[in-house]
């Protein structure tokens, strides 16, 4: 039977696999051979699973956004992943990575940050279990998402800032890659994406995984079958949209719908819909699209998004997009904006603006009546007040 998951050697189709320097093979190598083991044992399940009720609060809400549902005409649900502690979906993966750390008796945890949110949810869970937490995070970055800086040092983080290159998410990688390699033994990194060398796209795809567990019972519960007729969820590394489509990857009756940022348009040189722009390449440790020039230097991305600023995509992406499993949808900032003031007014419910981009595809595709659309709302709002207030003059 086809498949859409990793096989045993990290590859979606010919996308993922491990391509580092030999200086990081001990550190990717333990990780593959001890992640799948873990994750299996029965004593890590139950303690991951208790932290996900307890501290994280789940299961989220499937709930039916009747006033929306009205606007567009068809039925669609919201999986309500901004209720989560931290405010996204973030934090499933961290908790599941910092027990993963634990196990590997590993007592420092370094990550990469953009947005601030991977930060946060990293220093969270550090903070939680008493471990050592440096988070690298562009100077760009810094300066434009302070409150979530403020959060990390509030939790006991160290916040590193990445002064080279364009000074973003991708040069925070690269540092947060350094401080790995120099501290192989007793460091762990948390990559916050479905991104990296194998096994981080798969390990995090399974972490996210809980989000379409929890949809597959919720939706039985309130329309009689476990599949809806599409998923939408927004891509920029794609892990939100990973644990969205995991338990239907293979199911093809379910319609998989991801949205990229088309920043100022997808032909205006400044925009990070990698679909649309990537070519096949390799970056931060796997074979992927990604945003490159003729000569295979990588392309600065762009999007109002600091989440969605990424120029490449997870392997599992891409492969649904060759492959057609997946049907991908580019998104301008103006519309993204317009969507979140939208959902906004006639939900109450304020989206990140990662979010906002899945909520702008009515104008892209129209649904039938009775076509059932499950949305996840990947984050809140809160971290992107500013950017709201400065473009709508509120």
């Amino acid at each position: 039977m086809k498949t859409y998951q990793a096989d045993d050697r990290g590859y979606y189709g010919e996308f993922g696999g491990a391509f580092i320097p030999e200086m990081l093979y001990p550190n990717t190598e333990e990780l593959r051979q001890n992640y799948l083991s873990i994750m299996e044992d029965p004593a890590f399940k139950a303690e991951f699973d208790q932290l996900l009720k307890d501290y994280v609060g789940r299961p989220t809400p499937l709930y039916f956004a009747e006033r929306l549902s009205e606007k567009y005409q068809t039925k669609i649900y919201l999986k309500r992943e901004d209720l989560c502690h931290t405010g996204a979906h973030k934090v499933n993966n961290t908790i599941g990575q910092i027990l993963m750390a634990k196990k590997l008796g590993k007592n420092r945890i370094i990550a990469e940050t953009g947005a601030g949110q991977h930060g946060v949810a990293t220093a969270t869970v550090c903070a939680l279990m008493g471990i050592q937490c440096i988070v690298y995070m562009g100077e760009i970055d810094i300066a434009r998402q302070a409150p979530n800086v403020a959060r990390m040092k509030m939790l006991g983080a160290e916040v590193r800032p990445a002064l080279s290159g364009s000074r973003t998410l991708k040069d925070a990688t690269n540092e947060a890659i350094r401080d790995w390699i120099n501290n192989p033994v007793d460091t762990h990194y948390i990559i916050g994406s479905v991104v990296g060398p194998h096994p981080y796209p798969d390990m995090v795809a399974r972490f996210q995984a809980v989000i379409s567990e929890e949809i597959k019972w919720q939706l039985k519960e309130k329309e009689g079958t476990e599949n809806p007729d599409y998923l939408v969820a927004c891509v920029g590394g794609g892990s939100n949209a990973a644990g969205t489509y995991y338990h239907y990857l293979d199911n093809e009756a379910v319609g998989i719908i991801a949205v990229e940022a088309a920043g100022k348009g997808v032909d205006s040189g400044e925009s990070a819909a990698t679909s649309a722009l990537g070519k096949v390449g390799i970056i931060h440790g796997s074979k992927t699209l990604l945003m490159q020039t003729g000569d295979g230097q990588i392309t600065e991305p762009y999007s109002i998004s600091a989440g969605l600023d990424y120029p490449g995509v997870g392997p599992m992406h891409a492969n649904l997009y060759k492959t057609g499993r997946g049907e991908f949808i580019s998104i301008t900032d103006e519309e993204a904006m317009e969507a979140g003031l939208m959902v906004s007014k006639l939900e109450g419910i304020i989206p990140a603006i990662e979010t906002s981009h899945a909520f702008a595809i009515f104008d892209h595709k129209k649904f039938k009546p009775d076509d059932v659309v499950v949305i996840n709302l990947s984050g809140r709002g809160d971290k992107d007040l500013q950017t709201y207030i400065d473009y709508f003059k509120l």
